[in-house]
C-alpha cells in the first residue's frame, strides 16, 4: 500500500492518477475483478479509468434503468460515504431493473466508495466482483485508501478547472468593457455600470452580458 501511495503521487495527470487508482484495486483489494469511477451529472452517467467492459456496461445500465446503488448513494442525505453490496441476486426488490440484468452482465458483489457531490453530480469509485459476497471489511478499508487518492485528484482538477473559468471570465468581462469605452466613449467604472444594470434587467448572468458583447460588438 506504501508503494502504491508513493505511485499515485508520481503520476503526472488526473487521469493517469485515477487509472492507477482503479488498476490498484485489482491488484490490492480483496476480491476485486473489476474497478471504475462513475461520475453522475443528474442522471447521466460517465465513466472514467474502467478496467474492464463490465464496469461500463454495468455503468450504462444503471443509467438505462434510472436505478442502482450509484443512483442511490447520490441521493442519500445522511452523510454516508460507503456502500457494500454483498449479492446482487438478493437485491431485485430494491432495483428490479437493475440487480437481475447487473447479474446477466457477470456482478455477483459491488462495492462503492462516495468521492464527491455538488449540486446534481456525484462521483464515486466502484469496485466489482463475479462472486457474491466477495468483499470483506478488510477489502472496504483497502478501497477505501484507494477512493481518497481518486478525492484528492478530483479535487484538484475541479479547482484547476474552476480557476481556468474565473479567469477566463475576467478577461472576457475586460474585453466587453474595453468594447463599450471605445464605442461609447465611456470610462471603465461606466462600462462595469452598464454591464451590471443590464445583467440585472435582463436576468442574464454577467459573464453572458459580456460574451454577447464580444460576439456581437454591442448590447442587443
Amino acid at each position: 500500500m506504501a508503494s502504491m501511495a508513493r505511485d499515485l503521487l508520481a503520476q503526472d495527470s488526473v487521469t493517469a492518477t485515477l487509472e492507477r487508482v482503479t488498476a490498484s484495486a485489482t491488484e490490492l483489494v480483496d476480491g476485486c475483478d473489476a474497478a471504475g469511477i462513475l461520475v453522475l451529472h443528474g442522471r447521466q452517467v460517465e465513466s472514467l479509468a474502467p478496467t474492464h467492459q463490465m464496469v461500463i456496461d454495468n455503468d450504462q445500465l444503471q443509467e438505462r434503468m434510472g436505478e442502482g446503488p450509484c443512483f442511490d448513494a447520490a441521493r442519500i442525505s445522511t452523510g454516508e460515504r460507503v456502500f457494500r453490496i454483498a449479492d446482487l441476486t438478493g437485491e431485485q426488490q430494491r432495483w428490479p431493473a437493475y440487480a437481475p440484468r447487473a447479474r446477466e452482465l457477470g456482478v455477483g458483489s459491488m462495492m462503492g466508495f462516495l468521492l464527491y457531490t455538488d449540486d446534481e453530480d456525484f462521483g464515486a469509485l466502484n469496485l466489482y466482483s463475479r462472486r457474491p459476497g466477495a468483499f470483506s471489511e478488510t477489502s472496504e478499508l483497502a478501497g477505501w485508501l484507494l477512493a481518497s487518492h481518486a478525492a484528492v485528484a478530483f479535487s484538484a482538477a475541479r479547482t484547476h478547472a474552476q480557476m481556468e473559468r474565473a479567469v477566463a471570465t475576467r478577461h472576457t468581462i475586460g474585453e466587453a468593457m474595453g468594447i463599450l469605452m471605445a464605442s461609447h466613449h465611456l470610462t471603465e467604472d461606466q462600462a462595469f455600470d452598464v454591464l451590471r444594470r443590464y445583467s440585472q434587467q435582463t436576468n442574464t448572468k454577467l459573464r453572458d452580458v459580456a460574451r454577447q458583447i464580444c460576439a456581437q460588438g454591442h448590447l442587443s
